[in-house]
């Protein structure tokens, strides 16, 4: 007699209940979506009931589907909840972590720190995809993502690694042929050196202003601003880990201070609790001890 295995398909039924997608269900958990649907499919049929309405454009759970979901992810939550009962006895994260960061600054700051950590726990696997893109965490699978700035998604945990702070600056020669603006009102006559966005944030008589700025030159990399600024192209706006170390050395000057947004946060966001684990925890609290303040970094994301 064949040996059923009450577990089967439970994963794939719950990730297609979460993101009522057979699709994102598979990129959840690294499966094709026939997979997907085949194990899902034979669960409804061991089961005798049918668990979905299906249509062309959406998946929905039907009201027995909703009951097995509930049960089922109160069990996978009693699972997880062992792992990591498991793995704080031993105190050494194991198995893979999924993680999303900003392309430069990911490459600069959080890809060095990930990979001595990495290094230092062999039972430990990552996948890190670097993007500018917000991305979904839960529909991508991520069990971290590092945002930088402000945060949208409020249903998220998150923790603080450091601090931002805008600078508009520019070069000695920059101010000496073009002068130096003292009102938000007189960038409309400078050159400014424009990145993902067309407008510029400050914090006036208390309230936040959105400038809209123009130039001859668009890019998306704040490396290529900085770049620019320092060859006395325009001015610039940029997070204080591309022009820190330029401010100090007077490569570039700083303006327009009264003005200037409050600090924001670089943190690290992963979804609700019931899915941390004492390996993401660990990652999360050796990034926090080991990412410097801005002051002493050269680069981030490019989007500010």
């Amino acid at each position: 007699m064949a040996i059923i295995n009450p577990w089967e398909g439970v994963s794939e039924f719950v990730a297609v209940a979460e993101t009522e997608s057979f699709t994102q269900a598979g990129k959840r958990l690294g499966a094709s979506t026939a997979h997907v649907s085949r194990q899902v499919r034979n669960l409804e049929e061991r089961l005798a009931c049918k668990l979905f309405h299906r249509t062309t454009r959406k998946v929905s759970l039907t009201e027995v589907g909703n009951l097995y979901y509930q049960r089922c992810r109160s069990a996978l939550d009693g699972l997880e909840e062992a792992e990591r009962a498991v793995t704080n006895l031993h105190n050494t994260p194991r198995g893979s972590i999924k993680l999303t960061a900003p392309v430069t600054y990911g490459e600069e700051v959080i890809a060095p720190l990930v990979n001595t950590f990495v290094a230092r726990y062999p039972e430990l696997s990552l996948h890190m995809e670097l993007t500018n893109r917000t991305v979904d965490l839960v529909d991508g699978g991520f069990d971290l993502a590092i945002r930088l700035g402000r945060l949208q998604d409020s249903s998220l945990v998150a923790r603080k690694l450091a601090t931002r702070t805008l600078h508009v600056c520019g070069s000695p020669e920059y101010i000496r042929t073009h002068g130096r603006p003292h009102s938000l009102s007189e960038l409309d006559r400078h050159n400014c050196l424009v990145g993902s966005n067309d407008f510029w944030r400050f914090r006036d008589q208390g309230r936040e202003r959105i400038i809209r700025v123009h130039g001859r030159l668009h890019c998306n990399s704040g490396k290529a601003l900085t770049d620019a600024a320092l060859k006395g192209i325009g001015l610039v706006q940029l997070p204080d880990y591309y022009v820190e170390a330029h401010l100090q050395a007077g490569r570039l000057i700083s303006m327009l201070e009264p003005y200037q947004e409050p600090e924001e946060g670089i943190w690290a966001v992963y979804p609700h609790a019931r899915h941390q684990s004492t390996k993401v925890r660990m990652l999360v609290d050796y990034l926090m001890a080991n990412v410097t303040e801005p002051a002493s970094q050269s680069s981030g994301s490019a989007n500010t």
